[in-house]
């Protein structure tokens, strides 16, 4: 069993950086990825960023990219992403999702991950 955990978020002007965390627990061996996707509302939800469990595979989309970075603690159980020069595009719901490392399928599809955390809101606002 495999538990997702997020935390951070919240309420922020124009240009200004948050940061958000995910936790993964599980029982087993089995060693992760992990990605953030976000959803605003009325909208699907979307690819935001990935890493790998060794740290050597990051892929952004391209609407973040140049802002967001995404890292890992050294246990490898834990993913951060720092978000600056926000923007009100980016308010969305940011769920951290996770799936095993041998699993094959693109980084940027959300059907390829397994485990979800419960999301945490993000706001741009001035």
């Amino acid at each position: 069993q495999v538990q997702v955990v997020e935390s951070g978020g919240g309420s922020v002007q124009p240009g200004g950086s948050l940061g958000l965390s995910c936790s993964v627990s599980t029982s087993s061996e089995v060693t992760y990825s992990l990605a953030w996707f976000r959803q605003a509302p009325g909208q699907e939800r979307q690819f935001a960023s990935h890493l790998d469990w060794t740290g050597d595979v990051i892929e952004y989309s391209d609407s973040v990219k140049g802002r967001f970075t995404i890292s890992r603690n050294s246990a490898k159980n834990t993913a951060f992403m720092r978000m600056n020069n926000l923007r009100p595009e980016d308010s969305a719901v940011y769920h951290c999702a996770a799936k095993p490392s041998y699993s094959y399928g693109s980084n940027n599809d959300q059907n390829n991950y397994p485990n979800w955390g419960q999301g945490t809101q993000v706001t741009v606002s001035s």
